[in-house]
């Protein structure tokens, strides 16, 4: 029997999943062909679905642990006792130290409106625990373009075979967007040139007609060389700008200091391939900048994200139909967080931890946190710090519950482990931070074991806990129904029963949505020039900003910048438990250019350790010209016995906060290499 649903997985192309169901099991996942963004194809990580369900390392039941903290040592018990069990400990701690010594930790394990931000910002709302602030992936870069052109709104990705260049500038499309890498490949074949930047020669890169090797934390100042460039020779588009954008005659008063000769030495590219770039930029129309992620996990993240995000105001790319930039596009998809969330039932004015600093605040927050629950998420894998979370969930006096699907590296450490449904095995609103979707998907199988979803377990511990809130007893569907309650779906008329049956509705997105203007800022002009900027002492331009820990930093023990982009075969840690692509990825890699190599006496092959003064970690050695000298490249988050040493990549990233959004750094991150005297 087919079914259809949809990929719950933090990636921009949320697949429509055709789900070949028989005896009540999956048998096999693939593209909805109906879909008019999948059209049929997935991603190999998303063909093993069913192996995540079906794993030997499946959670189905609830859990207690038995043996010493992180010794993996568990004993089957029932619901009613794991929910007590939390409940008990929750108000005892309550009664003792307050409700803000529990913290909360997700993100994005499920993008299902429901199951990833309802009933547990509701409970922990009503609860009064400390707050958590989200913003490990993509919160730099958004705040970064948002100063610019207001809200994460571009184009609809699907006007993407117009285009005659196509920029993927700090994205690896074909592992990360694979159907904008498909959509790329539709403009190619009607003569769509492809240039990939990046510091990293990667798939896409391989693939690009050119490529730009840049060095980590420069993109910023080769957009103001590229700038400098379409200025000086007269290639900027004067009347659109001076129309519909502001600052662009400011603006060139900072791109005079990004002559390419500066550029050049910030970048590691010739004033050659910066000259071409910027030509090939300002006379091939229209033209289209894929912008990604991995660049703005930087100390600078969010103005380098500024500075690119100014180049299509200053030639006016956004006049021709699959013309502009693309970051983001979640704005289109405005959910009515207040009846989602119920903000009204918070304790007060209580305490905000980032994410990104958890390591930190399990050891060191005063008051101490004494509870953590974990769902949506592995932080001992994904977390910077690493030895600093080790570190924390190791504490005796530390209640641990992680609500999960699968045995994580993180769920090794909990006291109570609660088995999590599967996308398969739930309902769910779907939308989208790129194409432009919304999308329902119901349950194509019953749930395995005792599986329970976040909005099922969050109801039953809100009961537990005494809330006689009605909101608790809201249902998937109605839960869904108010994510909708807003007058942007009912002016479209998009209702929840019409999107039952039609499975997904793409949203009317004009084809040329800002050719005259019309962005979402305040003065709805494309901002080059930011007075918001200016009053948050960002400076009312952008500007190049050296990293903290990057090329510019002049470090003798740590001379190597190290940048960790996913890895091929996983998402992330999610899929890096399902054993053929595991065989498939092979062992943790670090590449190292040749001449890096040759001076530390490392050969194609060799064990090597990683280090720095926030951890070690043991790889594998590829040698060769897939970075400049001077940077390292380690893909993927792998579970932790993967590594030799025990301790992952993430063992030695920082938890510095970028300059915007309180966004993640994980690439401004200066290390050391040496090789092993023994093989591993």
């Amino acid at each position: 029997m087919i079914k259809y649903s949809v990929c719950p997985h933090d990636c921009p192309d949320t697949c429509g999943w055709q789900v070949d169901v028989q005896d009540g099991k999956v048998t096999q996942v693939s593209g909805d062909p109906d879909n008019p963004v999948t059209r049929g194809i997935i991603c190999a990580k998303a063909q093993h679905y069913p192996a995540r369900i079906y794993g030997s390392d499946r959670v189905l039941y609830p859990l207690k642990r038995s043996g010493p903290k992180g010794s993996g040592q568990f004993s089957r018990i029932t619901w009613e006792e794991a929910l007590g069990e939390i409940t008990d400990n929750w108000q005892q701690l309550r009664a003792r130290f307050g409700a803000q010594c529990i913290l909360p930790y997700s993100y994005a394990g499920t993008e299902g409106v429901v199951n990833n931000a309802s009933m547990d910002r509701r409970f922990f709302n009503r609860l009064g625990a400390s707050k958590l602030e989200r913003t490990i992936c993509s919160a730099a870069g958004k705040a970064g373009y948002n100063l610019v052109y207001g809200a994460a709104k571009a184009m609809n990705p699907r006007v993407t075979p117009a285009a005659k260049l196509i920029i993927f500038w700090g994205i690896n499309a074909l592992e990360t967007n694979l159907h904008q890498a498909l959509l790329a490949q539709d403009a190619r074949k009607q003569g769509a040139k492809l240039v990939a930047i990046d510091v990293h020669r990667n798939r896409t890169a391989d693939w690009a007609d050119e490529f730009y090797q840049v060095l980590p934390g420069s993109d910023g100042a080769l957009a103001l060389g590229l700038c400098h460039i379409l200025v000086r020779e007269g290639w900027s588009d004067n009347a659109w700008s001076e129309q519909f954008s502001s600052g662009a005659a400011e603006l060139t008063t900072v791109a005079a200091e990004y002559p390419p000769e500066r550029v050049a030495v910030l970048t590691g590219l010739t004033q050659a391939q910066i000259f071409r770039l910027a030509q090939l930029y300002a006379q091939t129309k229209p033209s289209l900048i894929r912008l990604g992620n991995g660049l703005q996990h930087h100390d600078n993240g969010g103005m380098v994200t500024r500075a690119i995000a100014c180049l299509p105001a200053l030639t006016g790319a956004w006049r021709d139909l699959g013309g502009g930039m693309l970051k983001q596009n979640s704005a289109y998809f405005p959910l009515n967080k207040v009846a989602l969330e119920r903000p009204e039932l918070s304790q007060g004015d209580l305490r905000t931890i980032n994410m990104n600093q958890l390591g930190r605040a399990l050891n060191d927050l005063e008051p101490p946190i004494r509870s953590l629950y974990v769902y949506n998420s592995n932080p001992l894998a994904i977390a910077p710090e690493q030895n600093l979370v080790h570190q924390g969930l190791a504490r005796e006096d530390l209640f641990t519950v992680v609500h999960e699907q699968v045995m994580t590296d993180t769920a090794q450490w909990a006291d109570i482990v609660l088995p999590a449904t599967t996308a398969l095995e739930h309902a769910d609103l779907y939308t989208s931070y790129w194409h432009c979707l919304l999308q329902w998907a119901d349950p194509v199988i019953a749930p395995l074991g005792e599986a329970k979803s976040n909005i099922a377990v969050f109801s039953q511990l809100a009961r537990r806990m005494g809330f006689t809130d009605q909101c608790f007893d809201d249902s998937t569907e109605t839960v869904a129904a108010q994510a909708l309650d807003l007058p942007y779906w009912r002016e479209r008329g998009i209702t929840l029963d019409r999107l039952k049956k039609e499975r997904f509705i793409e949203l009317d997105i004009p084809p040329i949505p800002y050719a005259q203007g019309g962005f979402a800022t305040v003065s709805g002009l494309a901002e080059v020039s930011s007075q918001h900027a200016a009053q948050l002492g960002l400076g009312a331009l952008p500007r190049h900003v050296p990293l903290v820990e990057g090329p510019e930093s002049k470090n003798e023990a740590y001379p190597l910048t190290l940048i960790s982009p996913p890895n091929h075969q996983f998402l992330n840690s999610t899929f890096a438990n399902i054993p053929p692509l595991r065989l498939q990825a092979g062992v943790p890699t670090i590449e190292i250019n040749s001449i890096d190599a040759v001076a530390r006496q490392i050969a194609q092959g060799d064990w090597v350790e990683v280090f720095n003064a926030r951890g070690t970690c043991s790889l594998q050695a590829v040698v060769g010209n897939s970075v400049l000298p001077g940077v390292v490249v380690a893909t993927g988050v792998w579970p932790e016995q993967d590594y030799p040493s025990g301790y992952g990549i993430n063992s030695l990233t920082p938890g510095r906060l970028a300059d915007m959004g309180n966004g993640a750094t994980f690439f401004s991150n200066l290390v050391n290499v040496r090789r092993l005297a023994t093989t591993i």
